[in-house]
Protein backbone atom coordinates (compact mmCIF):
# COMPACT_ATOMS: atom_id res chain seq x y z
CA UNK A 1 0.00 0.00 0.00
CA UNK A 2 1.32 3.38 -1.26
CA UNK A 3 1.81 6.19 1.26
CA UNK A 4 -1.75 8.12 0.02
CA UNK A 5 -3.39 4.74 0.59
CA UNK A 6 -2.28 4.47 4.09
CA UNK A 7 -3.03 8.21 4.66
CA UNK A 8 -6.89 6.96 3.03
CA UNK A 9 -7.01 4.31 5.92
CA UNK A 10 -6.17 5.80 8.76
CA UNK A 11 -8.34 8.50 8.05
CA UNK A 12 -11.40 6.10 8.08
CA UNK A 13 -10.45 4.69 10.90
CA UNK A 14 -10.77 7.70 12.45
CA UNK A 15 -13.80 8.63 11.22
CA UNK A 16 -15.00 4.87 12.15
CA UNK A 17 -13.84 5.86 15.92
CA UNK A 18 -14.97 9.19 16.42
CA UNK A 19 -18.58 7.92 15.05
CA UNK A 20 -18.59 4.99 18.05
CA UNK A 21 -20.67 5.06 20.70
CA UNK A 22 -19.00 5.87 24.07
CA UNK A 23 -20.68 5.42 27.24
CA UNK A 24 -19.32 4.90 31.09
CA UNK A 25 -21.17 1.82 31.20
CA UNK A 26 -22.17 -0.90 29.50
CA UNK A 27 -23.95 -3.84 30.24
CA UNK A 28 -24.16 -6.53 28.00
CA UNK A 29 -26.95 -9.14 27.10
CA UNK A 30 -28.85 -9.16 30.19
CA UNK A 31 -32.22 -10.04 30.83
CA UNK A 32 -34.10 -6.57 31.43
CA UNK A 33 -37.25 -6.22 33.71
CA UNK A 34 -38.20 -2.90 33.71
CA UNK A 35 -40.05 -2.78 36.82
CA UNK A 36 -43.04 -2.07 35.26
CA UNK A 37 -44.08 -5.69 35.49
CA UNK A 38 -43.43 -6.13 31.65
CA UNK A 39 -42.20 -9.00 30.48
CA UNK A 40 -38.08 -9.59 30.17
CA UNK A 41 -36.06 -8.27 26.60
CA UNK A 42 -32.85 -8.89 25.94
CA UNK A 43 -31.06 -5.88 25.46
CA UNK A 44 -27.45 -3.43 26.44
CA UNK A 45 -28.12 -0.74 29.40
CA UNK A 46 -25.76 1.69 28.91
CA UNK A 47 -24.69 4.38 31.35
CA UNK A 48 -23.59 8.27 31.15
CA UNK A 49 -22.34 9.51 34.48
CA UNK A 50 -25.81 8.99 36.99
CA UNK A 51 -27.80 8.13 33.83
CA UNK A 52 -29.63 5.18 31.73
CA UNK A 53 -28.16 6.72 28.50
CA UNK A 54 -29.40 4.20 26.15
CA UNK A 55 -31.02 0.84 25.81
CA UNK A 56 -30.75 -1.89 23.31
CA UNK A 57 -28.34 -3.17 20.75
CA UNK A 58 -24.86 -1.41 21.35
CA UNK A 59 -22.69 -4.37 20.51
CA UNK A 60 -20.40 -1.68 18.50
CA UNK A 61 -20.04 0.64 21.73
CA UNK A 62 -17.52 0.73 23.70
CA UNK A 63 -17.15 2.26 27.42
CA UNK A 64 -14.78 2.44 30.61
CA UNK A 65 -16.47 -0.61 32.05
CA UNK A 66 -18.15 -3.37 30.39
CA UNK A 67 -20.21 -5.62 32.35
CA UNK A 68 -21.87 -9.00 31.29
CA UNK A 69 -25.64 -9.68 32.08
CA UNK A 70 -26.02 -12.91 30.55
CA UNK A 71 -27.91 -15.48 32.15
CA UNK A 72 -28.62 -13.02 34.67
CA UNK A 73 -31.45 -10.45 35.52
CA UNK A 74 -31.71 -6.92 35.04
CA UNK A 75 -33.93 -4.76 37.30
CA UNK A 76 -34.40 -1.24 38.92
CA UNK A 77 -32.57 -0.66 41.82
CA UNK A 78 -35.03 -2.37 45.28
CA UNK A 79 -36.78 0.95 46.99
CA UNK A 80 -37.29 -0.21 50.69
CA UNK A 81 -40.08 2.20 51.50
CA UNK A 82 -39.58 1.67 55.60
CA UNK A 83 -36.33 0.96 56.56
CA UNK A 84 -34.41 1.61 60.01
CA UNK A 85 -31.12 1.27 58.17
CA UNK A 86 -29.84 4.72 58.82
CA UNK A 87 -28.86 3.54 62.59
CA UNK A 88 -25.54 3.42 62.19
CA UNK A 89 -25.10 4.41 58.51
CA UNK A 90 -22.53 7.49 59.56
CA UNK A 91 -20.26 4.20 61.20
CA UNK A 92 -21.14 1.74 58.15
CA UNK A 93 -21.51 4.35 54.82
CA UNK A 94 -21.20 1.05 52.52
CA UNK A 95 -24.54 -0.26 53.79
CA UNK A 96 -23.50 -3.99 53.38
CA UNK A 97 -27.02 -5.44 54.63
CA UNK A 98 -28.68 -2.85 52.12
CA UNK A 99 -26.84 -2.89 49.31
CA UNK A 100 -26.75 -6.79 49.51
CA UNK A 101 -30.31 -7.64 48.70
CA UNK A 102 -30.67 -5.37 46.11
CA UNK A 103 -31.90 -1.92 48.03
CA UNK A 104 -30.32 1.42 46.14
CA UNK A 105 -32.63 3.38 48.42
CA UNK A 106 -33.84 3.56 51.69
CA UNK A 107 -36.74 5.93 53.08
CA UNK A 108 -36.38 6.73 56.61
CA UNK A 109 -38.21 8.45 59.40
CA UNK A 110 -40.22 5.40 59.85
CA UNK A 111 -42.86 4.17 62.84
CA UNK A 112 -42.78 8.21 64.54
CA UNK A 113 -39.13 8.54 64.87
CA UNK A 114 -36.85 10.49 62.35
CA UNK A 115 -33.90 12.76 62.29
CA UNK A 116 -35.04 16.01 63.01
CA UNK A 117 -34.34 19.04 62.34
CA UNK A 118 -34.49 17.45 58.68
CA UNK A 119 -32.32 19.95 56.83
CA UNK A 120 -29.20 19.17 59.33
CA UNK A 121 -29.99 15.85 58.77
CA UNK A 122 -29.54 16.34 54.84
CA UNK A 123 -26.60 18.28 55.02
CA UNK A 124 -24.64 15.85 57.20
CA UNK A 125 -25.54 13.22 53.95
CA UNK A 126 -24.74 15.40 51.55
CA UNK A 127 -21.17 16.17 53.48
CA UNK A 128 -20.43 12.36 54.01
CA UNK A 129 -22.14 10.27 51.04
CA UNK A 130 -23.27 7.23 51.61
CA UNK A 131 -23.84 4.03 49.23
CA UNK A 132 -27.18 4.13 48.98
CA UNK A 133 -30.02 6.92 48.47
CA UNK A 134 -31.51 7.91 51.01
CA UNK A 135 -35.23 10.12 51.75
CA UNK A 136 -37.11 10.62 55.00
CA UNK A 137 -40.25 11.01 56.72
CA UNK A 138 -40.89 12.96 59.92
CA UNK A 139 -41.94 11.40 62.98
CA UNK A 140 -44.81 12.78 64.63
CA UNK A 141 -43.17 10.61 67.88
CA UNK A 142 -39.75 12.99 67.58
CA UNK A 143 -41.60 16.25 67.01
CA UNK A 144 -44.18 15.34 70.07
CA UNK A 145 -41.34 14.04 72.21
CA UNK A 146 -39.37 17.90 71.22
CA UNK A 147 -42.66 20.03 72.38
CA UNK A 148 -43.85 17.71 75.38
CA UNK A 149 -40.65 16.28 77.20
CA UNK A 150 -41.13 13.95 79.85
CA UNK A 151 -45.16 15.13 80.42
CA UNK A 152 -46.43 13.11 77.31
CA UNK A 153 -48.91 10.70 78.97
CA UNK A 154 -51.84 12.98 77.93
CA UNK A 155 -53.63 14.58 75.32
CA UNK A 156 -51.71 18.18 73.73
CA UNK A 157 -52.67 21.40 74.00
CA UNK A 158 -53.26 23.28 71.58
CA UNK A 159 -49.96 25.49 71.92
CA UNK A 160 -48.34 22.26 71.76
CA UNK A 161 -49.44 21.56 68.77
CA UNK A 162 -49.19 24.37 67.26
CA UNK A 163 -45.42 23.86 67.78
CA UNK A 164 -45.48 20.55 66.38
CA UNK A 165 -46.50 21.97 63.50
CA UNK A 166 -43.97 24.59 63.20
CA UNK A 167 -41.53 21.99 63.47
CA UNK A 168 -43.10 19.43 60.40
CA UNK A 169 -43.31 22.59 58.42
CA UNK A 170 -39.48 23.06 59.06
CA UNK A 171 -39.07 19.60 57.68
CA UNK A 172 -41.24 19.70 54.74
CA UNK A 173 -39.73 22.81 53.78
CA UNK A 174 -36.48 20.72 53.72
CA UNK A 175 -37.37 17.80 51.69
CA UNK A 176 -39.37 15.80 54.52
CA UNK A 177 -42.01 13.23 52.14
CA UNK A 178 -44.40 13.71 55.10
CA UNK A 179 -45.31 12.28 58.16
CA UNK A 180 -45.11 9.58 59.96
CA UNK A 181 -46.42 7.53 63.19
CA UNK A 182 -45.99 5.19 65.16
CA UNK A 183 -48.94 5.16 67.50
CA UNK A 184 -48.53 1.98 69.40
CA UNK A 185 -45.09 3.69 70.97
CA UNK A 186 -44.64 6.30 73.50
CA UNK A 187 -45.49 9.32 73.04
CA UNK A 188 -47.73 8.57 70.28
CA UNK A 189 -49.98 6.07 71.88
CA UNK A 190 -51.04 8.52 74.28
CA UNK A 191 -51.81 11.30 71.25
CA UNK A 192 -55.77 12.36 70.38
CA UNK A 193 -56.67 11.10 67.36
CA UNK A 194 -57.42 14.84 66.77
CA UNK A 195 -53.48 15.91 67.42
CA UNK A 196 -52.57 13.44 64.47
CA UNK A 197 -55.28 14.61 62.52
CA UNK A 198 -54.43 18.53 62.83
CA UNK A 199 -50.59 17.73 62.14
CA UNK A 200 -51.72 15.70 59.33
CA UNK A 201 -53.67 18.58 57.70
CA UNK A 202 -50.82 20.58 56.75
CA UNK A 203 -49.52 17.76 54.53
CA UNK A 204 -51.72 18.61 51.55
CA UNK A 205 -50.19 22.13 50.84
CA UNK A 206 -46.63 20.23 50.28
CA UNK A 207 -47.95 17.59 48.26
CA UNK A 208 -47.09 15.72 51.50
CA UNK A 209 -47.90 11.73 52.62
CA UNK A 210 -48.85 9.97 55.71
CA UNK A 211 -47.63 6.84 56.69
CA UNK A 212 -48.67 4.71 59.93
CA UNK A 213 -47.32 2.00 62.14
CA UNK A 214 -51.04 2.34 63.39
CA UNK A 215 -52.39 2.75 66.36
CA UNK A 216 -53.18 -1.01 66.78
CA UNK A 217 -51.28 -4.20 65.01
CA UNK A 218 -53.63 -6.47 67.55
CA UNK A 219 -56.18 -5.97 70.19
CA UNK A 220 -57.78 -2.74 68.56
CA UNK A 221 -56.95 -3.41 65.19
CA UNK A 222 -60.40 -2.71 63.04
CA UNK A 223 -60.31 0.99 64.83
CA UNK A 224 -56.51 2.05 64.10
CA UNK A 225 -57.35 0.90 60.43
CA UNK A 226 -60.18 3.40 60.29
CA UNK A 227 -58.06 5.86 61.95
CA UNK A 228 -55.51 5.93 58.75
CA UNK A 229 -58.36 5.80 56.47
CA UNK A 230 -60.32 8.52 57.92
CA UNK A 231 -56.85 10.66 57.64
CA UNK A 232 -56.93 9.95 54.25
CA UNK A 233 -60.26 10.95 53.20
CA UNK A 234 -60.50 14.36 55.46
CA UNK A 235 -56.87 15.54 54.10
CA UNK A 236 -56.99 14.22 50.68
CA UNK A 237 -53.19 13.15 50.99
CA UNK A 238 -51.90 9.37 50.56
CA UNK A 239 -52.03 7.44 53.43
CA UNK A 240 -49.81 3.81 53.73
CA UNK A 241 -49.80 1.33 56.70
CA UNK A 242 -46.58 0.27 57.45
CA UNK A 243 -45.36 -3.35 57.82
CA UNK A 244 -49.24 -4.32 57.02
CA UNK A 245 -49.92 -7.37 59.47
CA UNK A 246 -52.74 -9.28 61.28
CA UNK A 247 -51.15 -9.38 64.80
CA UNK A 248 -53.00 -11.73 66.89
CA UNK A 249 -54.74 -14.93 66.65
CA UNK A 250 -58.28 -13.59 66.40
CA UNK A 251 -57.41 -11.91 63.37
CA UNK A 252 -56.12 -14.52 61.43
CA UNK A 253 -57.53 -15.67 58.64
CA UNK A 254 -59.01 -11.93 58.28
CA UNK A 255 -56.99 -10.56 55.72
CA UNK A 256 -59.53 -11.16 52.85
CA UNK A 257 -61.81 -8.61 54.87
CA UNK A 258 -59.52 -6.03 55.66
CA UNK A 259 -58.71 -5.83 52.20
CA UNK A 260 -62.00 -5.49 51.07
CA UNK A 261 -62.45 -2.52 53.22
CA UNK A 262 -59.15 -0.83 52.25
CA UNK A 263 -60.44 -1.21 48.33
CA UNK A 264 -63.74 0.27 49.60
CA UNK A 265 -61.79 3.27 50.88
CA UNK A 266 -60.09 3.49 47.60
CA UNK A 267 -63.53 3.18 45.71
CA UNK A 268 -64.37 6.38 47.64
CA UNK A 269 -60.98 8.40 46.14
CA UNK A 270 -58.99 7.62 48.95
CA UNK A 271 -55.09 6.43 47.81
CA UNK A 272 -54.66 4.14 51.08
CA UNK A 273 -51.72 1.53 50.38
CA UNK A 274 -49.28 -0.74 52.19
CA UNK A 275 -46.26 -1.99 52.65
CA UNK A 276 -45.39 -5.77 54.04
CA UNK A 277 -42.51 -7.55 55.12
CA UNK A 278 -42.52 -11.47 54.33
CA UNK A 279 -42.14 -12.91 57.86
CA UNK A 280 -44.27 -13.78 60.34
CA UNK A 281 -42.97 -12.41 62.85
CA UNK A 282 -42.04 -8.93 64.10
CA UNK A 283 -39.63 -6.89 65.94
CA UNK A 284 -39.17 -4.43 68.57
CA UNK A 285 -39.31 -3.05 72.14
CA UNK A 286 -40.67 -5.59 74.33
CA UNK A 287 -43.07 -3.31 76.27
CA UNK A 288 -45.34 -2.66 72.85
CA UNK A 289 -46.85 -6.02 74.26
CA UNK A 290 -48.96 -4.01 76.73
CA UNK A 291 -51.12 -0.89 74.79
CA UNK A 292 -52.38 -0.44 78.49
CA UNK A 293 -48.46 -0.17 79.75
CA UNK A 294 -50.31 -2.21 82.48
CA UNK A 295 -46.80 -4.38 82.95
CA UNK A 296 -47.40 -5.85 86.58
CA UNK A 297 -51.20 -7.26 85.24
CA UNK A 298 -50.35 -11.09 85.23
CA UNK A 299 -53.81 -11.37 83.37
CA UNK A 300 -52.99 -8.94 80.32
CA UNK A 301 -49.51 -10.80 80.45
CA UNK A 302 -51.37 -13.90 80.29
CA UNK A 303 -53.97 -12.70 77.57
CA UNK A 304 -50.42 -11.42 75.57
CA UNK A 305 -49.02 -15.21 75.71
CA UNK A 306 -52.44 -16.78 74.32
CA UNK A 307 -53.64 -14.28 71.78
CA UNK A 308 -50.66 -12.33 70.47
CA UNK A 309 -47.96 -14.72 70.90
CA UNK A 310 -46.67 -17.21 72.55
CA UNK A 311 -43.78 -18.13 75.05
CA UNK A 312 -41.74 -19.81 72.68
CA UNK A 313 -42.89 -17.04 69.83
CA UNK A 314 -40.45 -14.36 71.80
CA UNK A 315 -36.94 -14.23 71.29
CA UNK A 316 -34.73 -11.84 72.92
CA UNK A 317 -32.81 -9.71 70.18
CA UNK A 318 -31.11 -7.22 72.91
CA UNK A 319 -31.97 -7.49 76.79
CA UNK A 320 -29.44 -4.89 78.60
CA UNK A 321 -30.09 -6.37 81.88
CA UNK A 322 -29.20 -9.67 81.10
CA UNK A 323 -27.42 -9.99 78.04
CA UNK A 324 -26.62 -13.33 79.03
CA UNK A 325 -30.86 -14.10 77.78
CA UNK A 326 -30.33 -12.81 73.90
CA UNK A 327 -31.02 -15.17 71.73
CA UNK A 328 -32.98 -17.15 74.39
CA UNK A 329 -37.43 -17.47 74.26
CA UNK A 330 -39.09 -16.95 76.66
CA UNK A 331 -40.47 -19.86 77.34
CA UNK A 332 -36.79 -21.14 77.91
CA UNK A 333 -35.91 -18.04 80.30
CA UNK A 334 -39.38 -18.93 82.58
CA UNK A 335 -37.42 -22.62 82.36
CA UNK A 336 -34.07 -21.60 83.65
CA UNK A 337 -35.96 -19.02 86.41
CA UNK A 338 -38.19 -21.73 87.18
CA UNK A 339 -41.25 -19.18 86.74
CA UNK A 340 -44.28 -19.43 84.94
CA UNK A 341 -43.96 -17.50 81.39
CA UNK A 342 -46.60 -14.62 82.46
CA UNK A 343 -44.74 -14.21 85.54
CA UNK A 344 -41.33 -14.41 83.93
CA UNK A 345 -42.77 -11.47 81.24
CA UNK A 346 -43.71 -9.14 83.94
CA UNK A 347 -40.02 -9.51 85.81
CA UNK A 348 -38.37 -8.98 82.63
CA UNK A 349 -39.90 -5.77 81.84
CA UNK A 350 -39.90 -4.55 85.57
CA UNK A 351 -36.26 -5.29 85.19
CA UNK A 352 -35.90 -3.02 81.89
CA UNK A 353 -37.40 -0.24 84.04
CA UNK A 354 -35.30 -0.52 86.73
CA UNK A 355 -31.82 -0.36 84.41
CA UNK A 356 -33.60 2.57 82.71
CA UNK A 357 -33.76 4.33 86.66
CA UNK A 358 -30.19 3.34 86.79
CA UNK A 359 -28.71 3.46 83.39
CA UNK A 360 -30.79 5.45 81.17
CA UNK A 361 -32.97 4.18 78.35
CA UNK A 362 -32.39 0.22 77.89
CA UNK A 363 -33.05 -2.13 75.25
CA UNK A 364 -35.59 -4.46 75.27
CA UNK A 365 -35.97 -5.66 72.12
CA UNK A 366 -37.38 -8.92 71.37
CA UNK A 367 -38.42 -10.56 67.58
CA UNK A 368 -42.20 -12.10 68.17
CA UNK A 369 -43.98 -14.63 66.21
CA UNK A 370 -47.74 -13.34 65.82
CA UNK A 371 -48.69 -13.62 61.95
CA UNK A 372 -50.33 -16.67 59.91
CA UNK A 373 -48.74 -17.35 56.71
CA UNK A 374 -51.91 -17.01 54.42
CA UNK A 375 -52.50 -13.97 55.74
CA UNK A 376 -49.05 -12.47 54.78
CA UNK A 377 -49.71 -14.45 51.48
CA UNK A 378 -52.94 -12.63 50.82
CA UNK A 379 -51.14 -8.91 51.83
CA UNK A 380 -48.60 -9.51 49.65
CA UNK A 381 -50.88 -10.09 46.80
CA UNK A 382 -53.07 -6.99 47.26
CA UNK A 383 -52.15 -4.70 44.04
CA UNK A 384 -51.65 -1.79 46.01
CA UNK A 385 -48.88 -3.71 48.31
CA UNK A 386 -45.44 -2.75 47.72
CA UNK A 387 -42.24 -4.64 49.78
CA UNK A 388 -40.54 -3.45 52.46
CA UNK A 389 -37.54 -4.20 55.29
CA UNK A 390 -38.46 -2.58 58.40
CA UNK A 391 -35.32 -3.99 59.00
CA UNK A 392 -31.98 -2.21 60.08
CA UNK A 393 -28.37 -3.19 60.03
CA UNK A 394 -28.08 -5.16 62.92
CA UNK A 395 -30.49 -6.85 65.93
CA UNK A 396 -31.92 -10.27 65.25
CA UNK A 397 -34.47 -10.32 62.70
CA UNK A 398 -33.69 -11.25 59.08
CA UNK A 399 -35.57 -8.58 57.40
CA UNK A 400 -32.63 -6.22 57.93
CA UNK A 401 -30.49 -8.64 55.24
CA UNK A 402 -32.81 -10.54 53.39
CA UNK A 403 -36.55 -8.83 53.24
CA UNK A 404 -35.84 -8.34 49.21
CA UNK A 405 -34.17 -11.48 48.49
CA UNK A 406 -36.41 -13.69 50.26
CA UNK A 407 -39.22 -12.68 48.04
CA UNK A 408 -37.35 -13.38 45.27
CA UNK A 409 -36.66 -16.76 46.62
CA UNK A 410 -39.23 -18.17 48.89
CA UNK A 411 -42.39 -16.16 47.17
CA UNK A 412 -41.37 -16.16 43.54
CA UNK A 413 -39.46 -19.72 43.16
CA UNK A 414 -41.27 -21.66 45.90
CA UNK A 415 -44.68 -20.01 46.70
CA UNK A 416 -45.86 -18.48 43.19
CA UNK A 417 -47.39 -15.85 45.10
CA UNK A 418 -45.59 -13.39 42.40
CA UNK A 419 -44.30 -14.27 39.03
CA UNK A 420 -40.84 -12.54 38.53
CA UNK A 421 -42.14 -9.13 36.79
CA UNK A 422 -44.17 -9.08 39.71
CA UNK A 423 -41.88 -9.21 42.03
CA UNK A 424 -39.66 -6.85 40.50
CA UNK A 425 -42.87 -4.47 40.09
CA UNK A 426 -43.89 -4.46 43.43
CA UNK A 427 -40.16 -3.90 44.65
CA UNK A 428 -39.56 -0.92 42.42
CA UNK A 429 -42.28 1.27 40.22
CA UNK A 430 -44.58 0.54 42.28
CA UNK A 431 -42.65 1.74 45.96
CA UNK A 432 -41.84 4.72 43.50
CA UNK A 433 -45.81 5.49 42.69
CA UNK A 434 -46.62 5.29 46.51
CA UNK A 435 -43.70 7.70 47.61
CA UNK A 436 -43.68 9.77 44.57
CA UNK A 437 -40.03 9.32 43.70
CA UNK A 438 -39.30 10.72 39.93
CA UNK A 439 -36.86 8.98 37.60
CA UNK A 440 -36.25 5.77 39.53
CA UNK A 441 -37.94 2.13 39.97
CA UNK A 442 -37.91 1.94 36.47
CA UNK A 443 -35.60 1.23 33.58
CA UNK A 444 -35.83 3.40 30.85
CA UNK A 445 -33.49 6.66 29.40
CA UNK A 446 -32.98 9.10 31.48
CA UNK A 447 -33.91 7.90 34.55
CA UNK A 448 -31.01 7.49 37.23
CA UNK A 449 -28.96 4.16 36.65
CA UNK A 450 -29.60 2.74 40.28
CA UNK A 451 -29.43 -0.95 38.67
CA UNK A 452 -29.29 -4.56 39.98
CA UNK A 453 -28.23 -7.48 38.77
CA UNK A 454 -28.91 -11.14 39.96
CA UNK A 455 -29.21 -14.73 39.30
CA UNK A 456 -33.23 -15.88 39.45
CA UNK A 457 -31.94 -19.32 39.83
CA UNK A 458 -29.95 -18.33 42.61
CA UNK A 459 -30.73 -15.64 44.61
CA UNK A 460 -31.94 -16.07 48.01
CA UNK A 461 -32.36 -14.74 51.58
CA UNK A 462 -29.82 -16.73 54.31
CA UNK A 463 -30.50 -14.05 57.30
CA UNK A 464 -32.36 -16.41 60.47
CA UNK A 465 -32.86 -15.66 63.77
CA UNK A 466 -30.00 -17.57 64.85
CA UNK A 467 -27.78 -15.79 62.04
CA UNK A 468 -29.37 -12.42 61.41
CA UNK A 469 -26.24 -11.23 59.72
CA UNK A 470 -26.17 -14.12 56.82
CA UNK A 471 -25.58 -11.85 53.34
CA UNK A 472 -28.02 -13.28 50.73
CA UNK A 473 -26.80 -15.51 47.64
CA UNK A 474 -27.48 -14.69 43.90
CA UNK A 475 -27.19 -10.55 44.11
CA UNK A 476 -24.10 -10.35 40.90
CA UNK A 477 -24.15 -6.24 41.14
CA UNK A 478 -25.62 -2.94 42.28
CA UNK A 479 -25.26 -0.09 40.79
CA UNK A 480 -26.32 3.37 42.72
CA UNK A 481 -26.31 6.27 40.46
CA UNK A 482 -24.38 4.61 38.01
CA UNK A 483 -21.31 3.63 40.66
CA UNK A 484 -21.13 0.11 41.67
CA UNK A 485 -21.52 -0.37 45.22
CA UNK A 486 -21.52 -3.91 45.70
CA UNK A 487 -20.19 -7.11 43.35
CA UNK A 488 -18.38 -10.32 43.67
CA UNK A 489 -19.98 -10.33 47.43
CA UNK A 490 -18.10 -7.67 49.07
CA UNK A 491 -19.01 -3.76 48.65
CA UNK A 492 -16.95 -1.21 46.76
CA UNK A 493 -15.92 1.25 49.50
CA UNK A 494 -18.02 3.84 46.81
CA UNK A 495 -20.79 6.08 48.28
CA UNK A 496 -22.75 7.68 45.06
CA UNK A 497 -25.53 8.03 47.38
CA UNK A 498 -27.97 10.89 47.35
CA UNK A 499 -30.61 12.47 49.56
CA UNK A 500 -34.02 12.17 47.54
CA UNK A 501 -35.87 15.21 48.51
CA UNK A 502 -40.08 15.44 47.72
CA UNK A 503 -40.50 16.47 44.59
CA UNK A 504 -36.97 15.99 43.57
CA UNK A 505 -36.40 15.30 39.84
Amino acid sequence: MNMKGSIKLLGLLLLLSCSQQKFDVIIRDASILDGTGSPAITADVCIAGDTIAAIGDFSNAIAGEVISGKGLILAPGFIDTHSHHDWGLNKNPDALAVVSQGVTTIVIGQDGGSNTPLKKYFQLLADSPVAVNVASYTGHNTIRNMVMGADFKKPSAADQIEKMKEILRADMDAGAFGLSTGLEYDPGIYSHESEVLELSKLLPAYNGRYISHIRSEDRYFDHAVNEIIEIGKITGVPVQISHFKLAMTSLWGKADATLALLDSARAQGINITADVYPYPYWSSTIRVLFPERNFDDEKEAAFILKNVTTPEGIVFSRYEPQPEYNGKSLAEVAQLEHKTPERMLIELIKRLDDCDKKNGECSGSIVATSMSESDIDKLLQWQHTNICSDGASFGRHPRGYGAFTRILGKYVREKNIYTLPEAINRMTALSAEHLGINKRGVIKTGNYADLVLFDPANVDDRATISDPQAVSTGIVRVLVNGKTVYTDGKTTAQHPGRVIRRGDQ
